[in-house]
């Protein structure tokens, strides 16, 4: 606190018995910041080494200090404020727009990790982040996805009927067990790709590092889901086949932010809205039926984004359709030779469907699969429609998706 009226042109600071070990730097620092450069501090206070303490500070903080001589007690020393407070800002800048809801369009490299908005001093590292630019990740629908996302999180252990008693035929279990293991399978490529975009993006761009967090976060929840369901019954896992993990890995293999998402949530995940419709409808028990249902809506979100993405894209960049069309091409092309969807999966799909040996049933669940890539194709060509492709071209590349669904 200030006591007294200060000599003329000297502030006045009484520590009372307040020292620098304990804080009273703070104090220090207030009164100096009101007081234009070469101003005067009177400082008074009691603690032994405050003579001592306060001659470091000054020193390290840039401001010229004297011990009073006795005659001036009780002040203790006078600082004439230097400029080291200033020195060290100059050439700050702040990251982006000091109101931290806003957003630049560019996110310099050595800005770093700084907050939006914060004041940034000069110097620093710059660090690697492949996206820096606003329109490369970005999408308006980023905020509200997160609040939703992170609102929607839901606990494994209590909201699937774990405990819920149900017996099923022998064969009837092994293709729910089939289908989980390459639910699996694929849940963890759409665990790694959103992880691996999420350190390409400049912190900036904070809510689609937190949507891109929160999904990766969803798909792993998917696959403890998926392989507690494959081992409920106490049987072993299925087959995984080589045309299936040759097409997961393109998506893995694909460093551009933008096709990435366009291939994993817009064609692969999209699908596979259509595929957890089918389990939620064929689903022969209750613990399938729950975990059909709620992986759904996390993944309706996950499409939600890449979608709102690739729209937003498009509209500042011409160029986008013409590079996700020959993403999808090359992609077709690469995996020309493989055997596509697991032949195992297929047939449990139809058993699933079916529901009984009977040839009749069989005949429905062949035509409920077929039923079912038709839905998968429609529901992509909508969503190649929403990104300005012409219905012809939405047909032709919905065509050339994977068989494999993801």
């Amino acid at each position: 606190m200030t006591t007294g009226p200060p000599p003329p042109g000297t502030a006045l600071l009484d520590l009372a018995g307040l020292g620098l070990d304990r804080g009273a730097h703070l104090l220090l620092d207030r009164a100096l910041r009101a007081l234009p450069p070469g101003g005067r501090l009177a400082v008074s206070g009691t603690d032994p080494a405050l003579v001592a303490h306060l001659a470091a500070w000054c020193r390290r903080e840039g401001h010229p200090m004297s011990a009073a001589p006795p005659g001036d007690a009780p002040v203790r020393a006078h600082v004439v404020r230097g400029t080291g407070g200033a020195d060290r800002l100059r050439g700050a800048e702040r990251a982006g727009d000091p109101r931290a809801g806003r957003v630049t369009g560019r996110a310099p490299l050595h800005w770093g990790l700084a907050a939006r908005g914060a004041l940034v001093e000069a110097g620093g590292p710059r660090l690697p982040f492949a996206v820096t630019d606003r329109d490369t990740a970005w999408t308006d629908l980023a905020p509200r996805l997160y609040r939703q996302a992170a609102a929607a999180q839901w606990d494994p252990l209590t909201a699937v009927p774990w405990q819920t008693p149900f017996t099923l035929p022998d064969e009837v279990e092994a293709a729910v067990v089939q289908v989980m293991t390459y639910l699996v399978e694929n849940e963890q490529a759409a665990l790694v790709v959103p992880a691996r975009l999420l350190v390409q993006v400049h912190p900036h761009f904070r809510e689609v590092l937190q949507l891109l967090a929160v999904q990766a976060a969803d798909e792993a929840r998917h696959v403890e889901v998926f392989t507690r369901r494959a081992l409920l019954k106490g049987g072993v896992m299925g087959t995984s086949s080589a045309g299936g993990r040759a097409s997961l890995a393109t998506l893995l293999a694909e460093p551009d932010f933008s096709i990435a998402s366009f291939l994993l949530s817009v064609l692969g995940e999209g699908s596979f809205l259509s595929l957890l419709t089918f389990l939620d409808r064929h689903a022969p028990d209750p613990v399938t039926r729950r975990i059909s249902r709620l992986v759904r809506q996390d993944e309706a979100r996950h499409v939600a984004f890449g979608l709102g993405h690739l729209e937003h894209r498009a509209g500042v960049d011409p160029r986008l359709r013409g590079r996700l069309r020959a993403a999808v091409e090359r992609r077709h092309d690469v995996l020309a030779d493989t055997a596509g969807l697991n032949r195992d999966v297929f047939d449990a799909l139809v058993l699933l469907a079916a529901g009984s040996w009977e040839p009749e049933a069989i005949a429905r669940g062949w035509q409920a699969v077929r039923r079912l890539r038709t839905e998968m194709d429609e529901g992509r060509r909508h969503r190649l429609s929403r990104l300005g492709f012409p219905d012809d071209d939405a047909a032709a590349l919905s065509a050339l998706h994977t068989r494999n669904f993801m």
